[in-house]
């Protein structure tokens, strides 16, 4: 069959740029090996936020008392909270399932690949291939959890992020290895729950990629929590031969051995793009992303990649954000290439991170003279009513200009709240607008008008 658009993957980049082909009148297909949704809606952002907020709840259960409340003694039914989570993947999924039958968008199930001459070769389950041609192919295969040499995963005991959400039991104990989000999310996820968590990071900071403030707050809300943290460390063996396993972690004082039940390896995701036809049909790749344009082209015509398989942010909304702009092209529009300074990134443990833009590190190194403002949410009415006093919001002003060049929160909600700061630099907005745009009270954003306010010397509550 002849398609104006075939898509390999279904995950957030796969099906929604499928989804835009169909509005703008495309016949276009998608091709799916596993479920459609992808990593994403069975493995990944969904079912672990479903995990999170069963530790969440179970955490507001046990702190009942300091809001009033007497319940009896509660216990977590770790099955229970597995079930639920896959219960609101599988929903997700099927809510793929419609999307694609109401946009009339052809769903061939199996592995594909691409071949030169705009074809792309299907094989399903049952080892069966056709093959099939399309004016428009757009490569959306995503990632996987990567593979660290010393830190083999073998499924049971030492495990990656899919392992992680269907476990059979729950460990006693669990050595977590990165502090990215996916590892510093587990960590919460199993300690709220009961389990004896020791977080191993490579980098002086958890949480690396964050504002120094941030990543100095998630440690001591962690260290709160009971969680262990060692950073400037690593994992250089794990010994799995016993009932359980040893941990060598290397650090600066020297090595330590680490007794645990599972290893976490959260060393984040690597690109699939192995078996996909690529060197067959030309197309280029450098350090295992494809190579793409700012409309992501490849380096042969007709053929497009999006996702975690080029660069940028390894994120569901980027891609997204990439489908449609790549499809959108392809339809003869005139899209705006994505801003990948202005891309929110989100991390949800507890308390929450969200960020945008620029460090104060990363701005100081750009060259920026800076103008700061911190407002913490323990001068906010609204988190002192709500019990949940821990963070702040940063805003990084350049002094001469007024831009907002970044946004750093920790604290309960903020994932909701970055999105405010997100449109405020798409429309180049002032710190002094921000500071005279009234929010409302109480709320957790006013933080957000505070902290503009602090990096003028006119914040009110502080």
């Amino acid at each position: 069959m002849n398609y104006d658009v075939i898509v390999i993957g279904s995950g957030p980049g796969g099906y929604v740029a499928a989804i835009r082909a169909s509005q703008l009148g495309l016949k276009t297909a998608v091709v799916e090996r596993e479920s459609l949704g992808g990593i994403c809606l069975n493995w990944g952002c969904i079912p672990t936020k479903a995990l999170l907020k069963s530790a969440q709840v179970f955490e507001y259960i046990n702190h009942a008392s300091e809001y009033g409340i007497k319940t009896a003694e509660a216990e977590a039914d770790f099955a229970a909270v597995i079930k639920r989570s896959r219960g609101v993947a599988d929903g997700m999924s099927k809510g793929v399932q419609f999307l694609m039958k109401k946009n009339k968008i052809d769903v061939i199930m199996g592995s594909g690949k691409v071949k030169p001459g705009n074809k792309v070769e299907v094989k399903a389950a049952d080892g069966s291939q056709k093959e099939y041609t399309a004016t428009n192919i757009i490569l959306a295969t995503g990632g996987r959890s990567r593979e660290l040499p010393n830190l083999k995963q073998d499924g049971k005991k030492v495990i990656g992020y899919r392992q992680a959400m269907v476990l059979p039991e729950q460990p006693k104990s669990m050595v977590v290895v990165g502090s990215g989000a996916i590892g510093v999310e587990f960590a919460y996820f199993y300690a709220t729950l009961g389990t004896k968590v020791t977080v191993v990071e490579f980098m002086d900071n958890v949480v690396p990629v964050e504002d120094e403030d941030v990543s100095k707050q998630l440690l001591r809300s962690f260290k709160k929590a009971g969680i262990e943290v060692m950073t400037s460390s690593s994992v250089e063996s794990v010994d799995t031969s016993g009932a359980g396993c040893k941990v060598q972690v290397k650090t600066a004082s020297g090595m330590q051995t680490l007794e645990c039940d599972i290893v976490l390896s959260a060393a984040g995701v690597v690109a699939n793009i192995e078996n996909l036809g690529l060197e067959e049909t030309g197309i280029k790749t450098e350090k295992g992303k494809v190579v793409v344009d700012e409309f992501y082209n490849t380096s042969v015509k007709g053929y497009y990649a999006i996702g975690d398989i080029v660069g940028g942010q390894a994120l569901a909304h980027v891609a997204s954000a990439e489908g449609i702009i790549c499809i959108e092209k392809i339809a003869g529009h005139k899209p705006e290439p994505l801003d990948y300074n202005n891309i929110p990134g989100c991390t949800y443990c507890s308390p929450e991170i969200a960020s945008v833009g620029y460090t104060e590190k990363a701005a100081k190194a750009a060259g920026y003279e800076l103008k700061i403002g911190k407002f913490p949410f323990s001068a906010s009415g609204k988190a002192s009513a709500a019990g949940a006093k821990d963070g702040f919001v940063k805003l990084i002003f350049d002094a001469k200009y007024g831009e907002l060049l970044g946004a750093h929160m920790i604290g309960a909600n903020v994932t909701e709240m970055i999105a405010e700061i997100v449109v405020a630099r798409k429309l180049e907005t002032t710190g002094h607008e921000m500071i005279k745009s009234v929010h409302p009270h109480p709320t957790m954003s006013e933080a957000i008008m505070e902290a503009a306010a602090d990096a003028y010397g006119e914040v009110i509550h502080l």
